[in-house]
């Protein structure tokens, strides 16, 4: 693992917002290194700045200050298109709330992302129909969301941010909705995926279960990096 390039490299990451006259500063100088291939847990209590954070290396979210490098590219010498470009090439998302589309079945969802960048369609549905079957749905890839139970759902959510083959799967708590034995199931398939694919993955959780047992553990307190501890 320490051969391993870095995918991820944020340096002195500082995030305000502006809230009713007042700037509140949710990270306040984040320093952090994530190599290809890495499984990282980021814990810490609400209010710590994991979602934040997840959201500015995700791109979905403008550092106030800092760099932040993803893939050797640094996001804030990146226009708009060129951050959207990058995101969809290198980065996979699942989020607490799965965001499916009600109106399309498990399949035509895990196919959406490709389909919006014009990949073609034959190879996108063999792609999604082998991802399913990894996650255990093989049978359930024409049910609509309303008729998948919350795991399974979940399990749509993470073929669809597999299936354009991402550098970078980001993770905010996607198991907060699930009973302890679904979690457990889910999180086997974090791991599958990172053992497969050497896909870097970085999970956001209170799950004291899944933090325990992923490599890498960052712990953020008040916007700052308390601990950092690699396991393996």
């Amino acid at each position: 693992m320490s051969s391993s390039p870095p995918l991820v490299v944020a340096k002195d990451v500082r995030k305000s917002f502006q809230h009713m006259g007042r700037t509140l500063d949710v990270l306040r100088g984040i320093d952090l290194t994530i190599l290809e291939g890495e499984m990282v847990g980021v814990v810490g209590q609400s209010g710590a700045g994991k979602s934040t954070f997840l959201h500015c290396i995700g791109t979905l979210d403008a550092v106030t200050s800092g760099s932040i490098q993803i893939a050797g590219e640094e996001l804030t010498a990146l226009s708009g298109a060129r951050l959207a470009d990058l995101r969809n090439r290198t980065i996979g998302f699942v989020f607490q709330f799965h965001h499916l589309l009600p109106e399309f079945n498990a399949l035509e969802n895990v196919v959406m992302p490709g389909l919006i960048q014009a990949r073609p369609r034959r190879d996108l549905e063999a792609r999604a129909m082998e991802l399913l079957e990894e996650v255990g749905l093989k049978d359930r890839m024409l049910h609509r969301p309303g008729e998948l139970s919350g795991g399974e759902q979940q399990r749509v959510a993470l073929a669809r941010a597999l299936v354009l083959e991402p550098k970078l799967l980001l993770a905010d708590e996607p198991t907060g909705n699930l009973d302890s034995k679904t979690s457990e199931q889910v999180h086997e398939l974090f791991f599958n995926a990172n053992a497969r694919r050497n896909t870097t993955i970085v999970i956001v959780t209170h799950n004291a279960a899944l933090a325990n047992g992923m490599p890498r553990v960052v712990t953020l307190q008040d916007g700052r990096v308390e601990h950092d501890e690699r396991r393996v």
